[in-house]
């Protein structure tokens, strides 16, 4: 990571939007992209996801939501990918957004990634009207017209583009299952901090470039929850990874568009978590303004490291449905056979992978799905085409904790996770 000079002074940071010197090859054949960014704002008060102790509405917006997507064509395939600036997509949200865009767009299931930023400064989606505020049933109907809308302008706007890739780290992830020790000497798992936890510092970043050099698109894969501000705030916000976006967006320029998206972060929370709100005093940056440009930075620093640019061929994509074992809990909702729906969304374009899970999935599972992946660069997204829950691995069984204790999955789950995942990526 770099340091935070930069945030200081941010107008000489802007120098750095002149267009990188890099290897462009012949981009007039093979792949074509398109972008684009819909403002998903609520213009009225709506009730936040994230918290249950949050019971009243939106007090105000601190930062703009968006939905960006980025479009690919070759040879007949296609291929979208949607980052929107909200937790995820529970309660049947997710299927009702998704069957809307396939069938508006005449997509196939492997070719859309619905993807979430896990804000928990953001709208709680729903389609229930007898249960949840109209308001938000509105506001989950507006999205799903704008989704439509900027996944259609994606698709109808496509010109010649390669792909350049680069990797780079940032501690603005942290650790947060805290081993605890009670005055009786009991031990606990509690959400805190934990420096010597795993932790996937990577920062993997995608330029998708014009022919004449300038970025179509800057997309980063990078594990953190949104949850710098905690139940007390209420003001919308894209927290760390959507001001993340925002950054990447005003110092490039070129009109590209930054999505962001969430590597496997169950367990990752920002170094400042629960803030009880935006601090507004003088002189003072927001901690999820000051993590959220420290990530950005980071972003752009990788960017800017990209010397290369390739042409790709070919688009690859699948999409499945695993039927994974339950816990044999009270309260856990399976299916008769025992297992719980769990969706895995796998592409390839060229050199880099695309594994969309739905879910909350600890880094470790993350991190070993890359370390297994037969391409180059993968990204891990998770809250993808479903909102399955918590999915950890067995030694966070053995431990507690709040993420093993919701989980709906038994602890052998994480490794077939793994297994498939892999076997998938190695079948593209």
């Amino acid at each position: 990571m770099r340091t935070f000079f930069a945030i200081i002074c941010l107008p000489a940071v802007t120098i750095l939007a002149v267009t990188p010197s890099r290897s462009l090859v012949d981009l007039t054949e093979g792949l074509k992209a398109g972008v684009a960014r819909v403002d998903i704002t609520p213009d009225k008060p709506v009730r936040m996801s994230g918290y249950a102790s949050r019971k009243d509405l939106s007090t105000g917006v601190h930062d703009p939501l968006s939905a960006r997507v980025m479009a690919f064509k070759t040879e007949g395939k296609r291929l979208v990918l949607v980052s929107t600036d909200v937790i995820g997509f529970y309660d049947g949200t997710a299927d009702y957004l998704r069957s809307a865009i396939l069938a508006e767009l005449k997509l196939q299931p492997s070719e859309l990634f619905l993807t979430a930023i896990h804000t928990h400064a953001a709208p709680t989606l729903t389609v229930n009207k007898d249960r949840d505020h109209p308001n938000n049933v509105e506001y989950t109907e507006m999205l799903k017209d704008k989704l439509i809308e900027a996944v259609r302008q994606a698709l109808d706007d496509m010109e010649p583009v390669g792909i350049g890739l680069g990797v780079g780290s940032c501690a603005v992830g942290a650790n947060r299952r805290e081993l605890r020790v009670a005055d009786d000497g009991k031990t606990s798992i509690v959400l805190g901090r934990n420096p010597d936890g795993v932790t996937d510092k990577e920062v993997l970043v995608m330029a998708v470039t014009r022919t004449n050099g300038t970025p179509l698109a800057v997309a980063f894969d990078y594990a953190t929850h949104g949850t710098s501000l905690g139940p007390g705030n209420y003001v919308i916000s894209g927290d760390v990874p959507g001001l993340a976006e925002q950054f990447v967006e005003n110092i490039l320029g070129f009109g590209t568009i930054a999505p962001a998206f969430i590597g496997a972060s169950g367990n990752i929370d920002p170094w400042f978590r629960v803030l009880p709100a935006f601090n507004e005093e003088p002189g003072w940056i927001p901690e999820p303004v000051l993590l959220g440009t420290v990530l950005g930075e980071e972003v752009v620093h990788v960017y800017h490291d990209i010397k290369e640019t390739r042409a790709v061929d070919r688009i690859e994509s699948k999409y499945v449905t695993l039927q994974l074992p339950a816990k044999s809990s009270q309260g856990i909702v399976a299916q008769k056979d025992g297992t719980v729906p769990f969706q895995i969304t796998a592409a390839r374009l060229g050199d880099v992978a695309f594994l969309g899970l739905g879910g909350e999935v600890f880094t470790e599972i993350g991190m070993a799905i890359k370390a297994g992946s037969p391409c180059p660069h993968t990204f891990v997204i998770t809250h993808c085409n479903g909102a399955a829950g918590y999915l950890a691995p067995k030694e966070a069984h053995l431990q507690g904790g709040y993420e093993p204790t919701s989980s709906p999955f038994a602890p052998q789950a994480a490794d077939i996770v793994i297994r498939e995942s892999i076997r998938i990526l190695q079948d593209l």
